[in-house]
């Protein structure tokens, strides 16, 4: 506990000193439109959403401290559920554990598969939930059903899985739109030859689709970490919760990163509700 509090305080750090002398900004924070908007919008925003998707570059401090900050304001007036594509759905009864207090870090260390970031950029979050006795979903699909997507032909792949297994991800057949930008995109960048690279993103993107929905209860806020990529433009993770539950109230947040912040690049505009833009010399925690 000692070497996270260092951690978390190094964090807070690295964001101060980026607020320097003379004033110079580490971010600023747009709307979709791509005009300046302010925290306290977003936290309304966010205050008035049934679920949020936030979209982090996951080497970012002022993503990760930014996170924990509207983490921390919305509990304040909301029934608030967290969940986060960094841990593995079958990795759920171990986080349960912790979050129990039947096991301590070391003991989570051990049972789930952590990201290398974890102690410097999600332990807070999941701490957070601990500590205020919240539900925290590990909401992404475990990664070697992912892998078989890409490397055996597709979702089919999948379909000889286990019961058990099978409970780890979005249920069979899912929902695919190849035409979505964002996916496209991918499959562009792979020179047209990627589809089963786009098909194991989309099947990320369903299940945690899945596991935000079926944790979602009527009236309460539920506060998703994921890469950027998972919502940017309103895909995605988003694509799918609209396909099931289309009368929600969804909130985007993303993160993009600039060389000048003074002014939201074209590209950057309407990837999402709010836009995070981050100095491109921002120190990364890794």
């Amino acid at each position: 506990m000692k070497l996270r509090f260092i951690l978390t305080m190094s964090l807070s750090f690295i964001v101060l000193m980026a607020f320097g002398q003379n004033h110079k900004s580490s971010y600023v924070i747009y709307n979709k439109k791509g005009k300046k908007t302010s925290y306290k919008k977003l936290l309304k925003s966010s205050n008035n959403g049934d679920i949020i998707l936030f979209g982090e570059f996951h080497n970012n401090p002022i993503s990760h401290w930014l996170q924990l900050e509207l983490t921390t304001d919305l509990q304040k007036n909301n029934d608030l559920i967290l969940g986060a594509e960094m841990i593995e759905a079958d990795n759920q009864d171990a986080l349960n554990q912790y979050l129990n207090d039947e096991i301590d870090q070391k003991g989570l260390d051990t049972l789930a598969r952590l990201w290398n970031n974890y102690d410097t950029d999600y332990a807070p979050l999941v701490d957070f939930a601990k500590a205020n006795t919240l539900p925290f979903i590990a909401t992404n699909i475990p990664r070697r059903y992912a892998s078989m997507v890409f490397k055996k032909g597709g979702f089919p792949a999948l379909d000889g899985l286990s019961d058990l297994e099978k409970s780890w991800i979005a249920p069979l057949p899912i929902a695919f739109d190849a035409e979505l930008s964002q996916y496209k995109k991918m499959m562009e960048m792979m020179g047209g030859k990627g589809a089963d690279i786009v098909k194991a993103q989309a099947i990320k993107d369903a299940t945690m689709a899945h596991f935000i929905l079926e944790n979602y209860k009527t009236g309460s806020t539920f506060l998703h970490y994921n890469g950027a990529f998972h919502s940017d433009f309103h895909e995605g993770i988003l694509w799918y919760l609209q396909q099931q539950k289309p009368d929600l109230n969804y909130v985007t947040i993303t993160t993009v990163s600039q060389k000048d912040i003074s002014k939201l690049d074209k590209e950057n505009k309407g990837r999402a509700d709010f836009i995070i833009c981050v100095d491109e010399d921002m120190t990364t925690t890794y």
